[in-house]
């Protein structure tokens, strides 16, 4: 496999990051916004994750197909590649789902308390991503241990915004969706830790982790 190959793969790879990053950034502004014409922007310009991720893959299997004897380094490189994009393209759904809630108005239904747990949520979702893609950048094999410290900050925000949508009376509709909402900020986090532990996984840094 040729370095051209890999710079190809690679930057594919970091343009689905940056897609999911900054698409969090913008879905969770559009909903806070109730910014309906931002929010069917999003959802047009996320469709082409689906695409990229699909072309990608199709790369790197055509790739392994091509080439039976690569060291073991590139043969990890690539599996993690495979790997990789799928938690990326489910990520950009995630993404979506926010977005696709903007029209509902449903960040007037709420607290200010409430709205201010929602836009931390998707802060350190958006900082988490982009941690995400500089340890698949620069192949940091330590970056998952970091990164669930992270998502533990999710998981309790996560828990801060059910008290309070609970405690202000919120209608039962509405918080149900929000507490959908606050789910899918989680699995954002999640997947932003799981694709760490493939990095850490290619770099053979410390025992095997499960990946969630």
């Amino acid at each position: 496999m040729s370095q051209r190959d890999v710079d190809t793969i690679d930057q594919q790879v970091l343009r689905l990051f940056a897609m999911v990053s900054e698409g969090l950034v913008r879905a969770t502004e559009a909903f806070l916004a109730v910014d309906r014409d931002a929010a069917r922007a999003l959802l047009v310009g996320e469709r082409s994750i689906d695409v990229l991720h699909s072309s990608t893959e199709e790369l790197v299997e055509r790739e392994l197909e091509r080439n039976l004897h690569w060291a073991d380094a590139e043969v990890r490189h690539l599996v993690s590649v495979l790997r990789i994009v799928p938690e990326l393209e489910r990520s950009g759904d995630l993404v979506e789902h926010i977005a696709m809630r903007t029209s509902q108005g449903l960040a007037r239904e709420i607290t200010p308390q409430a709205r201010g747990l929602i836009e931390e949520m998707g802060r350190i979702g958006a900082e988490m991503w982009r941690e995400a893609a500089n340890a698949y950048a620069d192949r940091d094999g330590y970056a998952a241990d970091r990164l669930r410290q992270r998502d533990d900050e999710l998981d309790d925000l996560h828990v801060q915004l059910s008290r309070e949508l609970a405690d202000s009376g919120t209608s039962v509709p509405v918080a149900i969706e929000m507490g959908l909402i606050a789910r899918f900020y989680e699995r954002l986090g999640d997947h932003a830790v799981n694709v760490a532990r493939r990095v850490q996984h290619v770099m053979q840094v410390g025992p095997p982790v499960a990946v969630r």
